[in-house]
């Protein structure tokens, strides 16, 4: 199938905290980079970083925005309450469903992705389906939510990985800049200070030269 011919949904997963970083730029700039080539596509934003990088130039396409993400661990509810929403936003009615996520590589490092998100159409279109016999619709359709929830859940706990690494080192090179700021800053104080004593004693001395 052509790209042209295709609907997309993309599904970005940030959070609402910031001072972490590119951490959510990075996602926002794969997605703008996606929207380029997929004008029409379709977004469900994950946290208010990405709704506030999006949601002025691409407010259209939103068709939904889940916020509170970020402020304590996720869990799987969290994940099966995004899927679902989803769901009601239509996915299954997609050709493509696209997440996209920062993966943890390294304390210092991450990476971002994008990873493709099962729908019930290109389940029933897979290759192996066949080999399974008489699968109930009911079956597929909680498998396919499962699949979903566990997905989206994966890509959370990746996210927030990465998003506290990211802070950490962000703080840990905000905390030396600001160390290195204020040893500038005294060291210029004190030259200043100096400068002043030294005057006066000149002034002072002078003054009593002069009677």
């Amino acid at each position: 199938m052509k790209d042209d011919d295709e609907t997309e949904m993309i599904i970005a997963l940030t959070s609402d905290r910031g001072l972490c970083g590119s951490i959510h730029s990075s996602v926002v700039k794969a997605i703008k980079a996606r929207l380029a080539e997929k004008d029409d596509a379709k977004l469900v934003l994950v946290g208010d970083k990405a709704k506030a990088m999006l949601q002025k130039i691409h407010g259209k396409k939103v068709l939904g925005h889940f916020n509170d993400i970020g402020k304590a661990p996720p869990v799987f509810q969290d994940a099966s309450k995004i899927a679902l929403s989803a769901i009601d936003l239509g996915l299954q009615d997609y050709t493509r469903v696209t997440m996209y996520y920062n993966s943890f590589k390294s304390v210092v490092a991450f990476r971002t992705l994008k990873v493709p998100l099962p729908t019930k159409n290109n389940m029933t279109g897979a290759e192996n389906y066949n080999l399974y016999d008489s699968i109930d619709d009911e079956v597929l359709q909680a498998y396919n939510e499962f699949t979903l929830a566990t997905m989206v859940y994966y890509g959370l706990k990746e996210a927030q990985c990465s998003e506290q690494s990211s802070r950490m080192t962000a703080m840990d090179s905000a905390s030396k800049n600001a160390g290195e700021m204020i040893d500038k800053l005294t060291l210029t104080f004190n030259r200043t200070r100096q400068a002043v004593i030294t005057r006066e004693l000149i002034e002072i001395i002078s003054g009593a030269a002069a009677l």
